[in-house]
Order: C-alpha cells, then structure tokens, then sequence
C-alpha cells in the first residue's frame, strides 16, 4: 500500500491532488482540519501482490580462538586448528633437547639484546648444579660490558671464562676443552641481514665445529621472526631458544620462527633467575602458554587475566 499525505486550503482542493497524483482508484484514509486548510491521508492498493521475505538468517560465525590473540598467520593458524593443539603443534614444529655440547660445542647466537649471555649464564648455572663445569666461552668484545657481566656470573659459579675475539684465538680456547667436558659459546648480536656481521658469525661457527641455536625473544612480530629464522638457520642454525617467554603476551612470532626457519624448539627463557631460568618446551606446555587466558594489568596495578577484567 502506498501512503502520502496531501495538503489544501479546501477539501477539493486536496481531492484532486490526490486524484492526480494516485489515481482515481485511491482511497482517502484520514481526514483533518488546519489552519491553512485541511490535511488528507490517502492511499493507493497495489495493482501486483507484494511479498516482503524475511530477514535473512546470520551466517553460522565460528567463535574467536584463544590462538587468534597470538598474531599467528593464517596458513598456520589453520595447521594448528586441523587437531588438538599438542597434537598439531608436534605436527607442525619440531621440538628436540638442546644439544648438550659436548661432542660439539653449542654455540648460542642471535639479535643484539636477544638475551645470549644471560642464557649463556642460565646453562653453564644447570651444568653446574648437576656436577659438570663446562668450557664457557665468549666472543663478544664489541658490546661494553659484555665481558664483565658474563665474568660476573661464571666466578660466582667457579667456572673459567675464555675471551676469543676472533677465529684463531677462538681454537686456542678450544684446545683447553678436557675430554666430554661441555662448551658453551656465547656470541656478539648478530644483524643476519649483514653480509659483514653474518661472514663472522659463521666464521666462528666452523672454526668452532659447533651446534648453533638461534636466541630470540619472545613477542615480535610474526613475519620479523620469520624473516630472522631464515637468515640465522642459513648461517647454520638448527635449534631455537626463545627468550622472555614469560614477559610476550603474543607467541606467533616464535611458532613463526620455528615454522619458517625449520627450527628445533628446545628450551626458553622464563625469567632472570640463573638458576632456574629455563623451562623445556614441549608441545603439551606450549600448548597450555597459547591457551591460557592472557594478561594485563588493571587499574590497581594488579595483574589480572582479561577474563577476570571483563
């Protein structure tokens, strides 16, 4: 039905508007007086039957993943959903032990600020409490106090620390490896993306004969991570021991790195403590991290997961 109010000075004259506007087949409904005249409601039938379809039922949308939070990209994300997360994470990453170092040194390397000394620190601390005093090893010497803070940690722990700036004083530091004894080798910051900086590390990595594990904090982003696995792991990577896993609200940089890398996962850095700073990763642990409400803090300081805030 077609509806249209019309307006006159008389009853006439709102009686041909509406004749020529609707026809003659329109039909007066309301009728009133006003002040400039009068004020007519009329309405027109249709001449064709018209049928208004119901609104259209909302697509069936899949409630948010906890996974969603983590920035993880799409191709993946959708590996990790096709099976329970342990299962799909075993699937699709490799996880393994980190190599002890004593057949081949371990050689730890990574970003500037990535966390190599303290790790560095963290297992020469375990190989320690379980009777072993491993061959630590440093060439970092371009980064000030580099040096010293990894000193700091080893006379604590009753362990000598070797300096060797370069390849050749590197294997004089080597030669004074005892049979089965552990080596540990803590690295400068490393930009992979420089031909001049990746050139040295992998200088060392083959003075050394040594197993490479990528240190990488936790948190960054998922295309950065990737980008810097591949890199590392072209220089000789194999393994992958993320950092302040702890503190990263986001882990799909990690998986990324793993993923893009073909990365190990083995270990990550879960605080400052030397001592017991380092949690073995597991598809059955990681997957508990990634499920696990995240958390912020509240207006008291407090920290609180987002569901007890919400």
């Amino acid at each position: 039905m077609r509806l249209k109010l019309f307006h006159g000075a008389n009853m006439a004259e709102a009686v041909a508007q509406i004749r020529a506007e609707l026809g003659a087949d329109a039909i007066i409904l309301e009728q009133r007086r006003t002040r400039r005249g009068v004020e007519v409601t009329a309405a027109l039938e249709p001449d064709e039957l018209i049928l208004i379809q119901p609104l259209a039922s909302p697509p069936n949308v899949a409630p948010p993943s906890p996974l969603d939070f983590h920035n993880i990209p799409p191709r993946l994300l959708q590996a990790l959903a096709s099976a329970p997360l342990p299962q799909s994470l075993a699937e699709a990453l490799a996880f393994a032990p980190l190599p002890p170092g004593r057949e081949r040194p371990l050689l730890l390397a990574g970003p500037p600020g990535a966390g190599k000394t303290l790790t560095t620190a963290k297992l020469t601390a375990r190989m320690v409490l379980s009777g072993t005093l491993p061959l630590v090893i440093t060439t970092d010497v371009q980064r000030a106090g580099a040096v010293e803070q990894l000193a700091a940690f080893t006379r604590v722990l009753g362990v000598t620390l070797a300096v060797a700036p370069n390849p050749a004083t590197l294997t004089k530091a080597l030669a004074h490896k005892r049979p089965d004894q552990p080596v540990l080798i803590d690295t400068a910051g490393c930009n992979p993306f420089n031909e001049e900086q990746a050139q040295q590390l992998r200088q060392l990595m083959v003075q050394a004969a040594a197993d490479m594990a990528l240190v990488l904090p936790a948190g960054l982003d998922a295309s950065e991570s990737a980008d810097l696995a591949r890199a590392f792991a072209a220089l000789g990577a194999q393994h992958l021991l993320p950092t302040r896993l702890d503190a990263a609200r986001r882990l799909g940089g990690i998986l990324m790195a793993a993923k893009a890398g073909s990365l190990a996962l083995t270990e990550a850095g879960i605080g400052p403590e030397v001592a017991d700073g380092l949690e073995p990763l597991t598809p059955e642990g990681l997957a508990t991290r990634l499920l696990s409400p995240p958390k912020r803090l509240s207006q008291d300081g407090t920290s609180n997961t987002d569901e007890e805030i919400s």
